[in-house]
């Protein structure tokens, strides 16, 4: 596993559910942030290739569309990508500058697969590209 994914903010089952994917369907390892402060944290101190955002950070109730908002603004930025089940949601972290997330209702399906590999490497590379960073 040479790909490495930070969930912000899920339950542990969900985390559970969200660790798996990444390891069958995308080779990636999943480190955990339980709230926007520790995901801060994290994210200065290692290099990620996803950071993946709850629409509610379980950990502080803060908002997962501002945290992205915050992120996407920094200039070496990974790709982020939201989870919620609400449109609007999904909608506003894309303004803001997120790959296209999906629902925890659909984690798990073949499309959440594809999305997640293809957050991992497509939108990786787009985002190298924006930043003038290419392979």
């Amino acid at each position: 596993m040479n790909r490495h994914a930070l969930s912000v903010g899920q339950c542990s089952a969900d985390d559970y559910r969200l660790a798996r994917a990444l390891q069958v369907e995308a080779d990636a390892h999943m480190d955990r942030a339980n709230s926007a402060d520790e995901a801060r944290r994290l994210i200065e101190q290692r290099k990620f290739d996803l950071v993946i955002v709850n629409r509610v950070i379980n950990g502080d109730g803060s908002s997962g569309v501002d945290l992205i908002a915050e992120l996407a603004g920094h200039p070496d930025a990974p790709p982020l990508m939201l989870i919620s089940d609400y449109p609007d949601a999904q909608q506003a972290a894309e303004a803001k500058g997120a790959c296209p997330g999906f629902g925890k209702g659909d984690l798990g399906t073949p499309e959440v697969g594809q999305r997640l590999r293809q957050a991992l490497h497509s939108c990786t590379k787009a985002g190298e590209e924006k930043a003038g960073r290419t392979s």
